[in-house]
């Protein structure tokens, strides 16, 4: 959990929690503000923050020390997932571990929204009904498309739009409703 969230939790200012824990108010707003990872904090500092909040060192290191992998890592972790469960188990794992929302609270979005996608896209292909828990997220969307890197490396290559075009015309509707091309889910090796 980060500092800003268990402030807001425990309904503490940053100047509050500079008093209870002894850590400059400096720092504390550069912990907040991402300028100082709290990786990179002195075991003085986690411990007193750690004290004030009444939580584990731990815990306040577990989000900075969580690497993200690109989208496309992530992209393709999801589809070879899909691949060796079936749809159903798929779907089934997806909504009950509650991924689309742990990522959509640490503010991943694209994979918040491409699970999302992904789980309405295969409801759909199995003509199941979606699950109502995240309609509000369906409204979300992406400010900017993303492609696929293949497509970005064709766009540029040819130097033409075209292929961006393209690939965003004929991307699963799932999938391009939150500005995310995917045309191919299912063909990985």
């Amino acid at each position: 959990m980060s500092i800003n969230d268990l402030l807001k939790e425990k309904k503490i200012t940053k100047y509050r929690l500079s008093k209870l824990s002894g850590v400059s108010q400096t720092t504390i707003n550069d912990i907040c503000s991402c300028k100082v990872n709290m990786k990179n904090c002195t075991g003085e500092t986690l411990y007193k923050l750690a004290r004030a909040f009444n939580v584990t060192i731990e815990s306040l290191l577990l989000e900075s020390m969580e690497k993200r992998p690109s989208f496309e890592i992530f992209k393709s972790n999801v589809c070879h997932l899909l691949k060796s469960m079936g749809d159903l188990d798929f779907i089934v794992y997806v909504l009950e571990s509650d991924s689309i929302r742990k990522y959509y609270d640490k503010k991943w979005f694209p994979e918040s929204l491409y699970m999302l996608a992904m789980v309405d896209y295969l409801c759909r292909e199995n003509d199941l009904p979606i699950c109502n828990d995240y309609n509000y997220l369906r409204s979300a969307r992406l400010q900017k498309p993303i492609y696929p890197s293949g497509i970005i490396v064709m766009s540029s290559l040819s130097n033409s739009e075209q292929p961006k075009i393209d690939s965003l015309e004929n991307a699963i509707p799932e999938f391009r409703r939150f500005n995310i091309v995917e045309n191919e889910v299912r063909n990985v090796c």
